[in-house]
């Protein structure tokens, strides 16, 4: 068995204002090092095998914070990085609610590629391919710091959720969504955890 620590980058100054995709240059502020480093806390009895980041720097950023002080490399996997906005890279949530194909893409996530980008469910195969390879590679348990996208897209394809229904679920800066995986299947062991324990 694979236990996978699913891991949202802490807080940036995009976060809940604008689309950062996969801007370089963005960067943890300072609510979210203080996140970071209460999660690497949090994080301290739990005996990980390894952590695997995205290549962005707020999660790379976050990771080095979790890993800090276990003597653990992060391995960067371009697999996690998050979702392809294309032209809306960048663009304040404001801005985007005047684009009619903006609103297509929130009701029907699994037919609207994001213009210049990604299609929900390309990104989706993506992590799901990384973490089946991975649960190989693994018996313990893994932290991976990735984007709430790609986590709620990993977690939707193991809940068997229709990818129109992933908005339903949040998923925090900072927080810990628990995906266990074995050979006779999938099993969700916590979701969005902002206060983690290593019961969960």
């Amino acid at each position: 068995m694979t236990t996978f620590l699913l891991i949202r980058h802490a807080t940036c100054d995009h976060v809940g204002r604008a689309l950062a995709g996969r801007a370089s240059g963005v960067m943890l502020n300072d609510s979210g090092r203080a996140e970071a480093r209460e999660l690497a806390e949090q994080l301290r009895a739990v005996q990980l095998e390894a952590v695997y980041t995205s290549p962005l720097e707020r999660a790379c950023e976050t990771a080095a914070i979790v890993c800090a002080k276990r003597g653990i490399v992060p391995r960067v996997a371009d697999e996690l990085v998050e979702l392809d906005f294309g032209e809306w890279t960048g663009c304040t949530f404001q801005d985007l609610e005047a684009d009619p194909r903006w609103a297509l893409f929130n009701t029907a996530r699994s037919s609207t590629r994001i213009p210049g980008g990604e299609l929900a469910h390309e990104a989706q195969a993506r992590i799901v391919t990384w973490l089946e390879r991975a649960r190989h590679e693994h018996a313990g348990s893994v932290a991976v710091v990735s984007h709430c996208d790609l986590i709620r897209l990993a977690v939707a394809h193991y809940l068997g959720m229709p990818l129109d229904l992933m908005l339903r679920f949040d998923i925090a800066p900072a927080s810990v969504s628990v995906l266990e995986l074995q050979d006779w299947g999938p099993r969700i062991r916590g979701l969005n955890v902002r206060k983690f324990s290593a019961q969960e």
